[in-house]
């Protein structure tokens, strides 16, 4: 299931304009992180429409709810690199291409960032696949709900036409952790010339499995391999 969640929204018309286009492309779960605004604004309300059902069953939670996802998305304009390993993107349409082969029994987190700033460093490290729209590199920055709208439509768009794939069971956020868990403990005895170097292929390894779409076959066997490493 493909949640949209909000990081501290600043205008309730933005808010209610995402749960519109949420309804457009028949998305239901909202949830609002830390919002500065009301989120039941006589402003929200009218901009969502047809989809105030949408906004009134939004859940308002505090930033470890994002813990409760086994896959996080972050939306950002700002380009990164190769070398900018927390702002590495992927469009909308390779997105949808990834989720398309997964179950929908996966809790998956679509993190919309604050009109203002959008979302932060650490917010998009949390992470496991960064999206960005292609745009003007004269003025790459969209409104929220629009880019919203983008994302979803992609998604969609994949959805109608994927093959079922419930019956492959895939590794939870929980057992994620408990890979990381293990690599960490593996750097923790490799020396490198700078604690930087070793930041980056921590940085590294982390995105890699957030990006593969273990099954839980697969990470077990993955944890048993770096258990029996920690051990040489």
């Amino acid at each position: 299931m493909i949640s949209v969640v909000l990081i501290e929204p600043e205008t309730s018309g933005n808010i209610g304009a995402i749960a519109r286009v949420m309804k457009n492309f028949e998305f239901d779960d909202l949830v609002i992180i830390n919002p500065k605004c009301k989120p039941l604004a006589k402003e929200a309300l009218d901009r969502a429409t047809h989809a105030k059902s949408i906004l009134k069953k939004s859940k308002i939670k505090k930033i470890n709810y994002l813990r409760t996802f086994d896959y996080l998305l972050a939306t950002t304009a700002i380009l990164g690199t190769d070398y900018n390993i927390p702002r590495s993107p992927i469009s909308p349409e390779q997105l949808a291409e990834k989720l398309s082969k997964i179950s929908k029994k996966l809790r998956i987190g679509l993190l919309i960032g604050r009109e203002g700033t959008g979302l932060s460093n650490k917010e998009i490290s949390m992470c496991d696949f960064i999206v960005t729209i292609p745009s003007s590199k004269k003025y790459p920055t969209m409104n929220v709900s629009h880019a919203t709208s983008i994302i979803l439509y992609e998604i969609s768009k994949k959805q109608d036409k994927k093959k079922s794939s419930e019956h492959i069971i895939f590794a939870t956020r929980k057992e994620k952790d408990v890979i990381l868990g293990y690599m960490n403990k593996i750097f923790n005895k490799l020396t490198f010339s700078t604690k930087e170097k070793k930041e980056t292929q921590k940085k590294v390894w982390k995105r890699i499995i957030g990006k593969s779409f273990l099954t839980k076959r697969e990470a077990f066997a993955v944890m048993g391999f770096l258990r029996k490493l920690g051990k040489i």
